[in-house]
């Protein structure tokens, strides 16, 4: 009966003492889980605000340069537009066509050439719009690849540390000569905290990857969009 009253009072009751009572290196796998879910919500949280506020000022501008379908007219948006993506890639189409007005100089030799003109001009444009619109996903996408990473190898850690929890919670079994259920539960259900930790780590992390590459596919679609509207212009009014 005594030992009975012992083995229930061993029993955890609570997901802590589940923690608690864990071995240590369930404990050390936790510990890595915690740190990677706070990172993976920091990215959230950051990458997702500057994604949102990106994309909102990239397509207001956008859809004011459209609606005004004049260079002079956007000129006159951007000087009261705040700095975003789009905004961005007109500035570089205004530099592209002011220095193609002028010789370069052959980065081989020292005489001057002119450059080409027609479609080859707009085609060299839409690759230097291409260019820019790249640099700006690939500066707001930089963390999204550790949020991957997160999502992805969080289940295995949790796995590594439900595995090795397993292990010593039999090893123990095997030293004290016990091997009913009330032994074997505790130990058992000490080692699954690791795994149920990686899914609550790795959930949130997939979901908000998948939500922030939309959000970044979106942006680099109307990147794209845009480009082609102030390319337009430009044929339109003879500057390409």
């Amino acid at each position: 009966m005594i030992l009975m009253i012992q083995a229930a009072g061993a029993i955890p009751t609570s997901p802590k003492e589940l923690i608690l009572n864990s071995s240590i290196e369930t404990k050390v796998v936790l510990g890595i889980l915690v740190v990677l879910s706070l990172v993976s919500w920091a990215i959230m949280l950051g990458v997702g605000r500057e994604l949102s506020k990106s994309l909102k000022l990239a397509t207001l501008f956008a859809r004011e340069v459209e609606r005004g379908s004049r260079m002079a007219a956007a000129g006159e948006v951007a000087k009261h537009s705040s700095p975003n993506a789009a905004l961005r890639l007109l500035v570089r189409a205004n530099q592209f066509v002011a220095d193609s007005g002028m010789p370069r100089a052959d980065a081989f030799s020292d005489r001057p050439v002119a450059v080409s003109s027609g479609a080859s001009r707009v085609e060299t444009l839409r690759l230097v719009l291409d260019a820019e619109a790249m640099t700006e996903r690939d500066r707001l996408g930089r963390f999204l690849p550790w949020l991957a990473t997160i999502g992805s190898a969080s289940p295995l850690i949790g796995l590594l540390g439900t595995v090795l929890g397993i292990i010593v919670a039999f090893v123990g079994i095997a030293k004290g000569g016990s091997g009913n259920l009330s032994a074997v539960a505790p130990g058992v259900a000490q080692a699954l905290v690791a795994t149920a930790a990686a899914l609550s780590v790795a959930i949130p992390a997939t979901f908000g990857y998948n939500i922030l590459a939309n959000r970044l596919n979106r942006l680099d679609t109307l990147l794209e969009g845009f480009g082609t509207t102030v390319i337009a212009m430009l044929v339109r009014e003879g500057r390409l």
